[in-house]
């Protein structure tokens, strides 16, 4: 496909902007290739400023589970547009948005609303450590929350009690109170627990890991670390910015029978608009100013465009058959799978719900030092190959493919024949 048009705005953007965009995996470096720019997307495509379709597996890296320009969203969203775009204050759609974000979520009893996932990590870390009156924090290497400086520490492998900083700009004293363990890890944990067990507040995880590609939970693992967070006093947070609503109207916290003590929450929220959230057991939000003395802000938080747009999302996920979406992607998967096996190369592609990653191996992907020995080199023969045909798949084997219910029969084949055609 020639795409002109968005190679000169490419080369625009980084006369402008730093590597030309506004979030640095979109930059398709990993992959050599450049971005594609979007001018419009409606259900399961998207078009370029070239006028290429391309059928999204990616869905705006998440929540997009409706689709592109649902219906009923843009209705929504054009009606609290007519009424204003922001007001700084209460409106009523952030009660109802927060009715039922904690009427879903077994877990939620209070919420917040923010801007953003990382806004939501941040903010849920301070409180279980006000909660707490303890400053230790473990995160999974290779997990994702957002860009807060002491979520950035991931380097090494292994329990680390202490570790540099994941990026320059992040002095060491910092991350120093982030212990990291390998994800499915739970005799990690628990080494963490047993070496200062009075010292951790909070153990952060993806339930299912979406930021390092898609790696599943191995059975017991959710459920081990929710009792080794109870047995040593500390929280148990979910990041379900990306499992929130898209494996589970309930979220991962209820498919999996897991009760976490917080939650964060992003993308399907905010039905694509830009979005946060986090929550929990009334009696740690309670703590939350002005109720409580752990001071949050957000000038734009509960703004109205993205709670009318929220509500609207959450209607049509509440009515929308999780379990057929699920069974269609698993059958495709599997076709998928077959195809690129039957070319002689090793693949692995882990799935759930409406979210799959594909990585050249014949190892089982168990954690993050797993996915780091996958064949870069024939995931990036695929990606280009793939888009080459009009299939526009996250940009890298670290991240994960999310489709949506505006997906066809008819889109599912024509990514199988792309792939069929792919030569390694």
């Amino acid at each position: 496909m020639d795409s002109k048009r968005s190679a000169a705005l490419f080369a625009q953007a980084r006369e402008l902007i730093p590597g030309g965009v506004n979030s640095p995996v979109r930059a398709c470096r990993n992959v050599h290739a450049d971005p594609l720019f979007i001018a419009s997307a409606r259900g399961a495509h998207l078009k370029t400023v070239d006028g290429e379709d391309f059928i999204d597996f990616l869905g705006s890296w998440g929540p997009m589970l409706l689709g592109h320009a649902h219906a009923r969203v843009v209705a929504a969203i054009q009606r609290a547009a007519a009424l204003g775009t922001s007001y700084g204050a209460p409106c009523e759609d952030e009660v109802e948005l927060a009715r039922v974000v904690c009427e879903a979520l077994p877990s939620v009893e209070m919420v917040r609303m923010v801007n953003s996932g990382t806004e939501a990590t941040m903010s849920a870390l301070r409180l279980a450590r006000a909660f707490t009156g303890r400053n230790k924090m473990v995160k999974f290497i290779g997990g994702y929350h957002g860009h807060g400086d002491a979520f950035l520490a991931s380097a090494g492998s292994g329990v680390a009690t202490f570790s540099i900083p994941g990026t320059p700009g992040v002095p060491a004293e910092t991350v120093k109170d982030t212990l990291l363990a390998p994800y499915n890890d739970i005799d990690a944990v628990r080494a963490l627990f047993e070496k200062d067990p009075g010292g951790i507040a909070a153990v952060f995880v993806e339930p299912v890991a979406g930021n390092m590609g898609l790696v599943l939970p191995q059975p017991g693992f959710l459920a081990g670390l929710r009792d080794l967070c109870t047995r040593y006093g500390a929280l148990l947070v979910f990041d379900e910015v990306i499992t929130g609503f898209r494996v589970d109207y309930r979220g991962a916290q209820g498919r999996f029978g897991i009760m976490p003590d917080l939650t964060t929450f992003g993308k399907i929220i905010g039905g694509g608009l830009p979005v946060g959230a986090y929550g929990g057991r009334a009696d740690i939000m309670a703590h939350v100013a002005p109720q409580g003395e752990v001071y949050q802000a957000g000038t734009l938080s509960g703004n109205p465009l993205a709670m009318a747009a929220g509500i609207a999302t959450l209607e049509v996920l509440r009515h929308s058959d999780y379990a057929g979406l699920e069974s269609r992607v698993h059958a495709f998967v599997m076709e998928l799978e077959e195809i690129l096996r039957s070319k002689g190369v090793p693949v692995q592609i882990p799935h759930i719900a409406s979210m799959f990653s594909v990585y050249f191996t014949e190892a089982p992907i168990v954690d993050f030092a797993h996915v780091q020995t996958t064949d870069q080199r024939l995931f990036e023969a695929f990606y280009k190959q793939m888009r080459a045909q009009g299939i526009f798949m996250a940009p890298s084997a670290f991240e994960a493919n999310m489709l949506s219910f505006a997906h066809t029969d008819e889109d599912f084949s024509k990514a199988l024949d792309a792939a069929r055609s792919v030569r390694f």
